[in-house]
């Protein structure tokens, strides 16, 4: 199953997502599926990947095992950060309000179909 189909399905599933992105370990966009100005997604998730990335090199304590997933909440959205793998992340936009248990359930299992694809 292609990205783009995994990422329509993740969006439109989700109540409130504006967005879900593929980036590579340097914040390079891969494919992405957005209700926005496909620029936006790509520079938000560029600097949101990075900073996934970032963090599972620099996760000292591995007692609780590496870092999967990060959520990052502001007043007007919820970012969910996943890591595909070592080298690529998965990035979900949503307006706040919004379920985020829902949210995560979705994000968890395009996560592992996107695992499957690699």
């Amino acid at each position: 199953m292609p990205f783009q189909t995994i990422l329509k399905e993740l969006v439109d599933v989700v109540p409130r997502a504006i967005g879900a992105i593929v980036v590579d370990w340097e914040g390079e966009a891969v494919q992405e599926y957005c209700h926005c100005d496909s620029y936006d997604i790509r520079f938000m998730a560029a600097h949101k990947g990075i900073i996934l990335a970032r963090l599972r090199e620099t996760h000292v304590d591995n007692l609780g095992g590496e870092i999967e997933e990060v959520m990052v909440t502001s007043q007007h959205q919820v970012l969910l950060i996943g890591a595909v793998d070592a080298d690529y992340s998965l990035v979900l936009q949503v307006e706040r309000p919004c379920v985020t248990a829902v949210a995560r359930r979705h994000f968890a299992a395009a996560v592992a179909r996107l695992k499957k694809e690699l």
